[in-house]
């Protein structure tokens, strides 16, 4: 970012009016976009992401989350930032947040935290699954749309989509039709409670505040089976016993959570897979005919 794009920056937003940057320092950023610390007059910090102007969707669906995860998260638990501004200045796309002070302390309120956030949310959810508008799961599709049932929720709106695209790299989908039936019956047969998810939680994105209070960053949220980001933190690692052990005290998972966490988990490696290719496209093959084994079961 040069300096004459952050002018316009400044100039072009209420918020920063009459602001001047004292430095500026390129962090590390994303796949898909670069990261910026701003230290302004006053010793006031932003964040500032930036990207091509093709990004600008992007960073608007990443704002609208942050804003209703904000609406819903306690905050002497949790911590969510709350976006200064979403603008496209000349070529580039650019999302401007507080500076925030990460750190990996206890996960317990973490913890706890998500679990308000999901319970508070499903107490007052739309009554039905999905999301009002197409967004982004990374830089991956995630297609708006409502549905009264759980597995045609997951499966039409989240599986589908990745499945579709995973034909350009090859994975084999001849037989998938009585698969994707069989998936679709038995999430219908859990019947969650749609709350509100984060819908990308995976340990880059979830963090604590010097004064221990839980952080969530870069949503992709929509309404669903709040299990789907208890399993995608499994998918990685990177959460301390400390941070379950805290979400089941306030809100305990059913028992048979176990038995969907590599279902809910084959959407966010499909979307790998089509993002990055390498050993994600070996893993949907595996995943795939676990879940075809786990369908015959039934």
């Amino acid at each position: 970012m040069n300096k004459v794009i952050w002018e316009e920056l400044f100039a072009n937003t209420k918020a920063l009016a009459n602001k001047k940057i004292k430095v500026t320092e390129a962090i590390s950023g994303g796949s898909f976009h670069q990261a910026w610390k701003l230290t302004l007059e006053k010793d006031e910090k932003l964040f500032v992401k930036c990207g091509p102007k093709s990004a600008l969707p992007m960073f608007l669906v990443e704002a609208e989350g942050l804003n209703i995860l904000k609406r819903f998260a306690d905050p002497v638990l949790m911590h969510i930032p709350q976006p200064i501004c979403v603008q496209q200045i000349s070529n580039s796309a650019v999302l401007v947040l507080p500076w925030l002070k990460l750190e990996n302390k206890s996960q317990r309120t973490l913890g706890s935290g998500l679990a308000k956030l999901h319970q508070s949310s499903a107490l007052q959810n739309p009554g039905n699954y999905g999301w009002n508008e197409d967004g982004f799961i990374g830089a991956g599709p995630q297609p708006g749309g409502w549905e009264k049932c759980w597995g045609d929720c997951f499966v039409k709106l989240r599986l589908n989509p990745q499945l579709s695209l995973a034909r350009s790299w090859g994975l084999e989908l001849s037989g998938i039709k009585q698969t994707l039936e069989g998936l679709t019956n038995f999430l219908n047969d859990h019947q969650p409670k749609p709350s509100l998810v984060h819908g990308d939680l995976w340990s880059g994105n979830a963090f604590s505040l010097e004064d221990g209070r839980g952080v969530l960053i870069d949503p992709a949220s929509w309404w669903a089976d709040r299990e789907v980001d208890i399993a995608m933190t499994k998918l990685f690692g990177g959460f301390s016993q400390d941070f379950y052990l805290a979400y089941e005290k306030v809100w305990p998972l059913p028992k048979s959570a176990e038995t969907r966490i590599e279902l809910y988990n084959f959407y966010h490696l499909l979307n790998h897979a089509n993002l990055f290719g390498g050993s994600y496209q070996k893993q949907c093959y595996s995943r795939l005919k676990s879940l075809e084994r786990l369908i015959a079961k039934l």
